[in-house]
């Protein structure tokens, strides 16, 4: 035989492999077609390709394949750059205000905001609990309103002290609001919405209603509510309710309006 043994016994496996170096591709930068001897400017990229530009001012694609220039007489292979990444997004707490980075617990302000039952403020710390931990606001039912004035009195609200009262209900003629005038105080701020209950400000279509049944005047309205939607079990109904509601857009404006009145009021400086 020609050959005796294999031909490629005499190849060195242990030799490295030539690696052609990778660069990334900028505008501005002088390269030469490896195939053609077109040398120019980078001015632009275009379909996995790259526009040369020669000193004449000719133009021409050359796609970026595996060791297809010269840079500096040295053959690479030209990548495209990445495109920077976009700028990141400041996170949105559920009440639409930016996330504040992580901090170590703070000792709570002397001032409150005061609502109405547990279920007012399971809500406001559903939407508002990261504002509110932020600036180290403590939120605490009153189970009602009707020793409303008595409770601000004992209260002392003062300068850096200050008190904010979520009252439902609201409306012009109704008990609440005729306790909400007897309490007089610079630093109390009395805001509440015209909805019965903190029930009725969570949006209905949360539930795929279109509106909250009527229930009629003399009625108590959650008993009502539960009897026109056939709940048997009105604590797992607010649960359901709650678990519905994952950011402000999911809740009637007044509310909203309200509570983000309640902590700017509590969060000033005193002056």
């Amino acid at each position: 035989m020609r050959y005796s043994d294999d031909v490629l016994d005499s190849f060195d496996r242990r030799k490295p492999r030539r690696v052609t170096p990778e660069h990334d591709a900028e505008l501005g930068m002088v390269v030469e077609d490896a195939g053609s001897g077109f040398c120019g400017e980078i001015v632009g990229f275009e379909y996995g390709a790259v526009t040369l530009e020669d000193r004449h001012g000719r133009r021409r694609h050359f796609p970026l394949e595996p060791a297809a220039f010269l840079l500096d007489g040295t053959v690479v292979t030209l990548r495209r750059p990445q495109a920077p990444a976009a700028p990141a997004q400041p996170r949105r707490t559920a009440s639409g205000s930016v996330s504040a980075a992580p901090t170590r617990a703070q000792v709570a302000r002397a001032g409150r905001i005061w609502v109405e039952g547990l279920h007012d403020a399971e809500l406001l710390e559903r939407i508002w609990g990261d504002d509110l931990r932020a600036e180290a606001v403590v939120v605490e039912p009153l189970h009602g309103v009707d020793d409303l004035p008595a409770a601000v009195r004992e209260f002392a609200p003062g300068p850096g002290r200050r008190l904010g009262v979520l009252v439902d209900h609201l409306v012009s003629g109704t008990k609440e609001a005729r306790l909400a005038q007897a309490v007089d105080s610079p630093h109390c701020l009395i805001a509440g919405h015209p909805y019965v209950d903190v029930w009725q400000a969570v949006k209905p279509s949360r539930l795929g209603m279109e509106e909250w049944p009527v229930v009629p005047r003399g009625h108590p309205w959650k008993e009502g509510i539960c009897a026109a939607l056939g709940v048997t079990e009105p604590a797992l109904f607010w649960r359901r309710l709650l678990s519905r509601v994952d950011s402000y857009h999911d809740l009637e404006t007044p509310l909203v309006n309200s509570v983000e009145r309640l902590i700017d009021f509590v969060t000033a400086p005193p002056e």
